[in-house]
């Protein structure tokens, strides 16, 4: 796993924070790693956005942020209402493929869902993901709506060929409700495999100490972590 990228069902999801949570168990393990961000939207150049969190939380030293726009729009939309160039996930992708010659891993986090549009052609992350030959790691919501989200999501990527690397509740409750608890079993069905992880809410205001913690019990084996998903599921 050289590069993962990370997209999500929606936006506010908690993709940043399993990204910091994926890069704090590489830079654990001693892998160099490094965090690509491909846009930051909804910010003023300035403020504190996703890659500063993955930096405060992971302690990740190789970071970038490809783009940033102030209105909180898809890609696309907020390059073309601010006047700006739109990102370009072609020059992206020659990035991730430089870095990936110096880093153990690479994790690029996306920005909404996986078919959000980057520039006027239509461009995607799911586009990104299948010219990086990478695996997706989709973070999902519990409950509400995240079933049909998540079946769209696993629709479109098979669709596409592309390698889904597992799903993981980035934001959950304590204590969880009815419709938390009883989305676990329809996630993994919709997978056709066990969750790879579930992260806490509010696990972004940790410290970094304690986040690294959270990330190893909250992750997957196969992400570097120790969550058990049927001792979770026993649980939820």
């Amino acid at each position: 796993m050289s590069v993962l990228v990370v997209t999500g069902t929606a936006a506010g999801v908690g993709k940043t924070v399993v990204a910091a949570a994926v890069t704090a168990l590489a830079l654990g393990r001693g892998w160099p790693a490094a965090v690509v961000k491909l846009a930051q939207t909804g910010l003023a150049a300035g403020a504190d956005g996703d890659v500063d969190r993955v930096i405060r939380l992971s302690g990740a030293a190789t970071t970038f942020e490809l783009a940033r726009f102030p209105d909180r729009l898809s890609p696309a939309a907020a390059a073309r209402t601010s006047g700006m160039p739109p990102v370009s996930l072609s020059g992206a992708a020659g990035l991730v493929r430089e870095l990936a010659e110096s880093n153990r891993l690479v994790v690029v986090e996306g920005t909404g869902g996986l078919l959000e549009r980057y520039d006027e052609d239509g461009a995607t992350v799911a586009g990104l993901a299948r010219a990086l030959r990478a695996q997706v790691l989709v973070v999902v919501r519990a409950g509400g709506d995240t079933v049909n989200h998540t079946a769209l999501t696993l629709e479109a990527l098979a669709n596409r060929g592309l390698d889904l690397a597992g799903l993981v509740i980035g934001r959950w409750p304590e204590p969880p409700g009815p419709a938390e608890r009883g989305s676990v079993a329809d996630l993994e069905m919709l997978a056709a495999r066990p969750l790879a992880g579930a992260l806490p809410e509010g696990a972004g205001d940790l410290d970094p100490k304690a986040f690294a913690e959270v990330a190893r019990r909250g992750l997957s084996a196969t992400l570097g972590g120790v969550f058990d998903p049927a001792e979770f599921r026993q649980r939820a």
